[in-house]
């Protein structure tokens, strides 16, 4: 088993991934799950034995992705580079008997320093079993969507599928799961967590789907959450669609110290009246608590503030009309009321904006908007321009043109804070060439200024299709 926590690595981050990807493919994953893609049948004296489980043919990919920073300020400049790659292999779903692994592994690391970051977002083998495949025993690193946030585990899962007769019918899925959480940005796995649970699921084809699901969080002696996740999708035909999703604690999180009751609430409704008239409505209402954080201070005796008992509360709602004025163009007007984090106080946003898709002819795509926030210290515009072409059939460009962003910033695994920065300004170029079905490239330039700093920033991909 390993360790709780993976300390830094020398070496070359991209020489590191290379020689990850070398390994793989030397040690026949590659070419040996490439070439077991149809099911052996043995005929005995006895009669037809039953087909041995089929592995499916596998579908990858591989992501190398280089980022450099440098951001210039009144007192410091400071530059990053970071070297990133994604290996990505596994099974497509299928329906029936037969052999399924998934296979995704991250590494990133800075130029000039030795810490390297290594996390196995998926890394699991599995069986469907059952004269129709309904049984799915699945064992390693998932992430099992049915549990939103609470999804990561690294254990073993039971799942019951029930045939489905054709793509329209209604299919029940329910599992049960059990194992430890592994860690977000590096290999190794929380200290003494423990996480248990299952999950109950109905499909009704493509537009509608029902799902609930139960995680027991447990930190040796404490409970640090007990909460229940619910999603619900429903269509009527291509007129109406509403999304939702909630979270609940169901007790007090670490321990009991935290409220219990509703943690986050999402909705969003489309309606199509008629065919060139869209509504679209949404709304938010989230506490997020750092319950690891709780935990902690609960075992070491440390006192707890309100505020981290409390959480990062926000919420907005809002309403758009879009209405289709001409072929391929739109435009839309639409009011929302925000409130990022806990301390803020709610603001007004007014929102006005259109697309153009091969405006007048000329093979160029544009869109703009202009949104109007009124907060107690003063209303501001934020104003957004594009225009794109592309250049052939596998060559596509366009430029940006961005006012007062908003930066969002990850506390720990459980919350986020948003960072309003009204006076910043930013360009931004885009570029992606596919060069065939396997290979494709992509990069970004950015260029950002406030009153306080400035950053430019390069970011390029290369993607290979296995």
């Amino acid at each position: 088993m390993p360790s709780d926590r993976m300390g830094p690595r020398a070496g070359n981050p991209m020489m590191r991934t290379t020689s990850v990807l070398r390994s793989l493919v030397t040690g026949g994953l590659l070419a040996g799950a490439a070439t077991g893609a149809t099911a052996q049948v043995s005929q005995g004296t006895s009669g037809t034995q039953p087909a041995q489980p089929l592995l499916h043919r596998p579908v990858g990919r591989i992501t190398y992705t280089f980022d450099t920073k440098q951001r210039d300020e009144t007192v410091a400049s400071r530059r990053d580079t970071e070297l990133a790659t994604v290996i990505t292999f596994e099974t497509p779903d299928f329906e029936g008997r037969g052999v399924e692994f998934g296979f995704d592994l991250h590494h990133a690391g800075r130029t000039g320093t030795d810490v390297q970051r290594v996390s196995l977002y998926d890394g699991f083998a599995g069986v469907r079993l059952g004269q129709k495949g309904q049984w799915r025993l699945r064992a390693g690193h998932m992430r099992l969507e049915d549990l939103g946030r609470a999804g990561a585990l690294a254990g073993g899962l039971v799942e019951f599928q029930q045939p489905r007769r054709d793509a329209q019918a209604t299919r029940v899925r329910a599992g049960a799961f059990t194992g430890r959480e592994p860690l977000a940005d590096e290999m190794g796995y929380a200290a003494d967590v423990r996480k248990t649970g299952g999950y109950f699921t109905v499909e009704h084809g493509n537009q509608r789907r029902h799902a609930i699901g139960y995680t027991r969080v447990q930190r040796g002696p404490l409970v640090e959450r007990s909460l229940m996740n619910l999603t619900n999708s429903v269509s009527a035909g291509s007129s109406v669609s509403l999304n939702q999703a909630a979270e609940f604690d169901v007790s007090g999180p670490a321990n009991g110290l935290g409220a219990k009751g509703l943690a986050y609430f999402l909705a969003n409704l489309r309606v199509t009246p008629a065919p060139r008239v869209e509504l679209f409505g949404t709304y938010n209402r989230g506490r997020s608590i750092d319950a690891r954080a709780l935990t902690d201070n609960l075992r070491n005796g440390r006192a707890l503030t309100p505020q981290s008992i409390e959480g990062l509360l926000y919420e907005s709602r809002g309403g758009r009309l879009t209405v289709e004025v001409a072929p391929n163009v739109r435009v839309y007007a639409g009011y929302a009321r925000d409130r990022n984090n806990r301390e803020d106080s709610a603001t007004g946003r007014v929102t006005l904006g259109g697309h153009a898709a091969n405006l007048l002819g000329t093979g160029f795509d544009v869109s703009a908007s202009n949104a109007r926030i009124d907060r107690p210290g003063g209303a501001y515009q934020s104003r957004y321009v594009s225009i794109g072409h592309s250049l052939g059939p596998s060559v596509h460009v366009s430029g940006d043109y961005s006012t007062s962003l908003s930066v969002v910033r990850v506390v720990r695994s459980d919350g986020l804070v948003i960072e309003t920065h009204p006076w910043m300004r930013r360009f931004s170029g885009h570029g992606s060439i596919a060069f065939n079905h396997r290979w494709s490239l992509q990069f970004t330039c950015d260029y950002e200024r406030d009153d306080r700093a400035r950053q430019i920033r390069v970011l390029s991909g290369l993607e290979v299709r296995l």
